[in-house]
């Protein structure tokens, strides 16, 4: 498979945009890995964020049954319309448009190069629809909060959030050389795959919100100082925890495990 973006961007005279997270993939390996992991069955309805010129679009179209391609650019957008209609490819459906902003056709897998700068929204936004599964592309960092383990550096909210949403490895790393422009960073592809088991209870979400804005401190301490993320009072909450017993509440946060963190929303559902 030959991968033309320089030249397609040259004919078209386009200069990407760094600040636009405008950075795609030239590496032809990486791209196959992607495809590969992606496992793309013809009866199938593959989305896109980011779809950028068509880099993955058009293969995954000669695969899928549809795909749908979101691209907020305008310009680009354009570009991919006209090599769709050259191409005569008539299973691709191209949405110009911002893909935090509308809601998505129902789709049954999810194949990305994200733009950085929404990883986190897009992510738990996808987190809402029924799908098989993801193949995204993150910054590395981002890939390895995404499943890191409690009492690591890299244990997070997203660790946390993402631990009873979805089972997440990292499949490919790739570096700056596989993308024009060339990012200051590496980046890692994953699988992500849905979990449908858990029921949440209403408070958990705001609950590890507010622990990891204090990750170094004792939870009770973390949430008094965040009892707004609760819609608390910082007085009222204080004089509630104090008077409630569970050893939880002194223990520091990043050394707390995703079940106790949900022990500690149910207290708090409890007490509130």
């Amino acid at each position: 498979m030959h991968n033309n973006t320089k030249e397609i961007l040259d004919k078209y005279n386009i200069r990407l945009d760094k600040n636009k997270s405008q950075n795609y993939l030239i590496d032809n390996n990486k791209l196959e890995n992607i495809l590969k992991n992606a496992d793309i069955q013809s009866n199938e309805t593959i989305l896109e964020i980011g779809a950028g010129i068509g880099t993955l679009t058009i293969p995954m179209a000669q695969k899928a049954s549809k795909v749908i391609a979101i691209e907020k650019d305008p310009i680009i957008a354009d570009i991919l319309r006209q090599r769709i209609i050259k191409e005569k490819i008539d299973n691709i459906e191209l949405i110009n448009d911002d893909a935090l902003k509308i809601d998505y056709p129902p789709f049954d897998k999810i194949v990305s190069n994200l733009p950085y700068q929404i990883s986190s929204p897009v992510t738990f936004k996808l987190l809402n629809y029924d799908f098989k599964k993801a193949i995204l592309m993150y910054q590395l960092e981002f890939a390895k909060r995404m499943n890191a383990k409690v009492n690591t550096k890299e244990y997070s909210r997203l660790s946390v959030a993402l631990y009873y949403r979805a089972n997440i490895k990292i499949i490919d790393t790739l570096p700056p050389e596989s993308f024009i422009p060339k990012p200051k960073i590496n980046s890692a592809v994953i699988e992500l795959i849905p979990k449908k088991e858990v029921e949440l209870n209403k408070y958990f979400d705001d609950v590890v919100r507010a622990l990891f804005q204090h990750r170094n401190k004792k939870a009770k301490k973390a949430l008094i100082q965040s009892a707004h993320e609760l819609k608390s009072d910082k007085k009222q909450l204080k004089s509630l925890l104090n008077n409630t017993d569970n050893e939880l509440l002194e223990e520091k946060v990043f050394k707390l495990t995703p079940e106790e963190i949900l022990e500690i929303s149910e207290l708090i559902g409890e007490i509130l």
